[in-house]
């Protein structure tokens, strides 16, 4: 409302060390492989197959999709945020996908936004964040959050899609992402809707081929969603964290 002042800006007068913490976390199996998902490989070129490339969708663009940290204590728990073995495999995070690709940007969802819990509540989502901003922090990279839309909205696919790739179908504005490599942290349930929304894009006629749900078990899996110089879009589920939830704490880290 008019006349309430808004908060801007907040220091917490902290002044952490230069350097990353070190973790004494269980290492990450690097390269191992991916068991969370069957493997899946699409791709979609403008001519073949009644595919059309949109107008304004992005080119040069990777998109990089991990999963929020492992979050439920229980089968029947969701409150938004992630559980300590999620922060064991959060800070791990920049050791895992160290060599496998390097981002120029680091995106989620805005934890502003409240999204529907457990026993009737509404939380913040505050997981995806928390799960990419270590290596954000790592890699001296900003942490950018998608605020421009609301995930609860009814079209949330359409607009997450138009946000991240340009492909201009709703008023929803997003950065300018074209020759730009992205790592997204990102709720499991909302990455297909989004992905199949993009392809859909492509196929004015119908009807597009469909990408798989994300397991409801699977924090493992990196999905990349690749567009080519002309926009034709590759979308594949080959990398993984490597990270063994298995062998991570289920006590909080100590600093």
């Amino acid at each position: 409302p008019s006349g309430i002042p808004r908060l801007i800006t907040y220091n917490s007068h902290v002044s952490p060390g230069s350097k990353y913490p070190a973790l004494p976390a269980p290492k990450p199996k690097i390269g191992t492989q991916c068991t969370g998902q069957a493997p899946f490989s699409l791709d979609v070129t403008g001519g073949s197959g009644g595919a059309v490339i949109p107008p304004g969708i992005n080119t040069n663009e990777t998109l990089y999709i991990v999963r929020h940290a492992d979050a439920h204590p229980l089968d029947y728990w969701s409150d938004g945020n992630y559980i300590c073995a999620g922060q064991w495999r959060a800070l791990d995070l920049p050791n895992a996908l160290k060599g496998k690709f390097s981002p120029d940007e680091v995106y989620s969802n805005d934890p502003a936004q409240l999204s529907p819990g457990t026993e009737g509540f509404s939380w913040s989502s505050v997981a995806p964040p928390l799960t990419v901003e270590p290596y954000a922090i790592a890699n001296n990279l900003p942490l950018d959050l998608a605020a421009s839309f609301n995930l609860s909205d009814e079209n949330a696919a359409q607009e997450s899609s138009d946000f991240f790739f340009g492909t201009h179908l709703t008023n929803v504005t997003g950065p300018a992402l074209s020759n730009q490599t992205v790592l997204l942290g990102w709720s499991y349930q909302f990455i297909q809707p989004m992905v199949n929304s993009l392809i859909s894009s492509y196929f004015p006629s119908g009807p597009p081929p469909q990408v798989p749900a994300w397991p409801s078990t699977d924090y493992d899996t990196i999905w990349t969603v690749k567009l080519d110089a002309e926009g034709n879009l590759t979308v594949n589920n080959m990398k993984c964290e490597g990270i063994d939830s298995a062998k991570l704490r289920a006590t909080c880290p100590k600093f």
